[in-house]
């Protein structure tokens, strides 16, 4: 789907989707318990996988709108009874595979082209080293994989530089093996405050994780349960970044974005970037609520090293602040649906920005730039799609964005939000 804006101004009220991250913990994590209701869920392609999973490993999902009553497998996934189809979504794959090391049989693990390229071998390697078996069926750590063998626990070394996604696997795994999983990190951790997400989730489900000198442990033998048998699920600080850009670059009137109560996503540093760029931000955060309104932005230096999320967000800021924004520290972000940080490197360049792209660095030069409608590509990735869109707001003419649908990752009204904020929105 192509979806064309005009040049807008916004304002209103919005509110962010549930949180794709912690919706995808609570349902994996429903279906690690006996049983459990997943409240205030997001129902996306990818967390629908998700659920799809834990079907296929004999639970069951029974969804009314966005609240999931979760029978489990308590504990010990059953073999499947065909391949689980991961579709587009990194977070499955990865938490799934580390599940799928506990069956009796073997589980076979696949997605589409980009998530077949995305790698796993780290995480296969892990499982090795706990006496599992798991196999990229191409002999290059991506998926198709084979996994299985009854893991009962143990210790692990793996690099923590890859994915945090495979620490939040493994803890989540650890804690219904017979012995626990010790899990020393090989180097530091990128995305560390989605492993926080993971530690939160867990302790809301009655599971304990410890931290440790070398990295975490999780003892067996505990089970899934959370108070009174339900999980609510918070509002999305990583898709909020999308509005809070929006207002704060086209707000005029001002935005009010709701659902924005503090938790351990990193991603909620949106906030403190958008203040350090100057923008006219406000968080109540008792309330759940954040006001903001249009004023000059300048650039900043910003280390994703913990938010590799916020980066496409980022760099359309940087387009349209003055000054360079230089955003460090993003290697990380090039193994996501897409290599965002060539990405937005090549779209927003498509738009008039000027932007220097390096290994680990990508510099926008605002001072150097005059947004332009373009026609441009989201790259099959929610993240790009949605960024760019902040961007069409403010450039000289009708910005078209091809592959609008993948939006539907995790937020799939947004273009409807748009529109309620007062943007011109035509989809073809």
């Amino acid at each position: 789907m192509d979806v064309s804006l005009a040049p807008s101004a916004v304002a209103g009220d919005a509110r962010a989707p549930p949180s794709k991250s912690y919706t995808h913990r609570a349902i994996l994590a429903a279906g690690y318990s006996s049983a459990a209701t997943v409240r205030d869920a997001l129902v996306s392609a990818d967390t629908r996988a998700t659920m799809r999973a834990v079907e296929a490993f004999g639970g069951t999902v029974d969804r009314d709108g966005s609240t999931a009553v979760v029978e489990g497998f308590d504990g010990r996934p059953a073999v499947p009874d065909d391949v689980i189809d991961c579709a587009n979504s990194g977070t499955t794959m990865r938490l799934v595979t580390a599940c799928a090391a506990l069956g009796d049989g073997l589980t076979v693990l696949t997605g589409d082209d980009s998530l077949r390229s995305r790698p796993h071998g780290p995480l296969l390697d892990a499982i090795d080293g706990l006496d599992g078996r798991a196999e990229s069926t191409r002999g290059n750590g991506q998926a198709p994989l084979v996994v299985g063998g009854n893991v009962q626990g143990g210790h692990v070394s793996i690099p923590g530089d890859v994915s945090s996604q495979f620490i939040t696997a493994l803890l989540m795994a650890g804690a219904v093996t017979d012995a626990g999983i010790e899990i020393e990190l090989e180097t530091e951790l990128k995305s560390a405050p989605y492993v926080d997400i993971t530690v939160e989730v867990l302790d809301d489900f009655g599971v304990t994780v410890d931290r440790t000198d070398a990295g975490f442990s999780v003892a067996g033998e505990q089970t899934y349960e959370p108070a009174g048998g339900e999980y609510h699920v918070p509002g999305d600080f990583s898709s909020m970044s999308y509005l809070l850009a929006a207002g704060a670059v086209a707000g005029d009137d001002g935005v009010t974005v709701h659902g924005a109560r503090p938790s351990a996503q990193g991603d909620s540093a949106i906030v403190s970037i958008l203040e350090r760029m100057g923008a006219d931000v406000d968080w109540d955060r008792d309330a759940g609520v954040i006001d903001v309104a249009r004023t000059p932005l300048s650039g900043v230096e910003v280390d994703v090293g913990d938010t590799p999320d916020l980066l496409p967000t980022i760099a359309t800021l940087g387009a349209v602040a003055d000054g360079d924004t230089r955003i460090v520290n993003c290697e990380h972000v090039r193994y996501k649906e897409t290599d965002r940080v060539r990405a937005m490197a090549k779209e927003l360049t498509k738009m008039g920005a000027s932007v220097t792209e390096e290994h680990d660095t990508l510099t926008v030069h605002g001072g150097q730039t005059d947004l332009v409608g373009a026609d441009v590509h989201g790259r099959h990735d929610h993240r790009i799609v949605m960024s760019l869109a902040v961007a069409a707001l403010v450039a000289e003419g009708t910005t078209t964005i091809a592959g609008g649908e993948h939006v539907d990752v995790s937020f799939p009204g947004f273009f409807d939000v748009l529109e309620g904020l007062g943007v011109t929105v035509d989809r073809a």
